[in-house]
């Protein structure tokens, strides 16, 4: 009989428990969070022989067992904490808490959903996916970098001139504002001193960021993916796509897949009046990239620009229109996803 271990991770121990196909807890023991640790897991685990792994929060905290693991062969799926804490609130005794109880808790979380997301080996054929993630991932920090960097720069070029600075700064226009000051006081000569800092701050993060862009964009283009041929969809965008969304093949039909990306509405009608709302469930961030293609094509696809019109003709309001484009384009994105793991099936076959 198959086992499934649970897994709560933590930086320096984790806990492993082991559930039947009733959910019955058959065996639970705590390892160190280190290579030791996980030697001694893996041989625990030994005793079952046909075993599953769900771990909680696989691409953080949980990552190193996960991908030692998924390394070694194992079947092992990501459980968002969501998910483990869901499970607790529907056990008994669910007051008590420990790692045991947590460990426990993953497994059935596991254990009563089947569409989680599997560890895949950053060793493996999807190994691209990985490395995607991290990249935008990164961007991200480096596009935040430079935010605080221009937000800093948009104060102390207000203090100096004493006048409305534009919302739209660049470091070539600071620069320009910057020649025009003229610091009369010590205060005033420090806060250009300052400025100047923060421009050449931000000057190498916008050279950063292109340097990342263009790796970007290369890696999109050596994945083969089709994304970047729906309208609005940049290398950019496609690498968050492929770096969120993983193995698409996990999603049984398009309906699942716009429930995980948050744009499938949820009914909320009540008598003769039929009416849906906003889902604020689903992965947001993936949510967000629609939205964002949304916008686009709203703004500059002439069949997207249609097809909103279509909906407003329907009596629809602008949200509600907005959030049928974003469904159509969820079902277009799934659609290229699927079309694309197909054909590395058949690559490797």
């Amino acid at each position: 009989m198959g086992v499934l271990i649970g897994i709560d991770p933590h930086k320096s121990v984790n806990a492993a428990a082991a559930i039947d196909e009733q959910g019955e807890l058959a065996g639970h023991k705590t390892f160190p969070a280190n290579r030791k640790g996980l030697r001694a897991l893996e041989r625990w685990a030994k005793r079952f022989p046909e075993r599953r792994w769900a771990v909680e929060g696989a691409a953080g905290i949980g990552r190193p067992v996960a991908q030692r693991l998924a390394k070694a062969g194992e079947r092992v799926v990501d459980v968002p904490p969501k998910l483990s804490s869901k499970a607790r609130l529907l056990s008994t005794g669910n007051a008590r808490k420990n790692d045991r109880l947590d460990a426990t808790f993953t497994a059935q979380a596991a254990l009563q959903n089947e569409r989680l997301a599997p560890v895949l080996s950053e060793d493996g054929d999807d190994a691209h996916v990985e490395v995607l993630r991290l990249l935008t991932e990164r961007r991200e920090d480096l596009v935040a970098e430079r935010t605080r960097a221009l937000n800093r720069l948009h104060v102390l070029l207000r203090d100096l001139l004493s006048d409305t600075v534009s919302k739209q700064l660049s470091a070539d226009a600071a620069s320009r504002l910057l020649r025009r000051v003229r610091p009369r006081d010590e205060p005033a000569r420090t806060r250009r001193q300052l400025a100047s800092e923060v421009v050449r701050d931000v000057r190498a993060l916008d050279r950063r960021i292109a340097d990342l862009d263009e790796r970007i964009r290369q890696e999109v283009e050596a994945s083969g993916t089709t994304l970047t041929e729906i309208f609005g969809v940049g290398p950019i965008l496609a690498a968050k796509i492929v770096g969120i969304v993983g193995n698409v093949a996990r999603f049984p039909s398009k309906a699942h897949f716009a429930s995980y990306a948050g744009v499938a509405p949820i009914e909320a009608s009540s008598g003769e009046v039929v009416r849906h709302r906003l889902s604020l469930a689903g992965n947001r961030t993936l949510n967000k990239v629609l939205h964002m293609i949304a916008v686009c094509q709203a703004r500059s696809d002439p069949r997207g620009g249609v097809y909103l019109r279509k909906k407003l003709a329907e009596g629809k309001s602008r949200r509600e229109a907005m959030r049928c484009l974003k469904r159509r384009i969820s079902d277009a994105v799934f659609k290229a996803l699927l079309a694309d793991s197909q054909l590395a099936l058949q690559t490797v076959s």
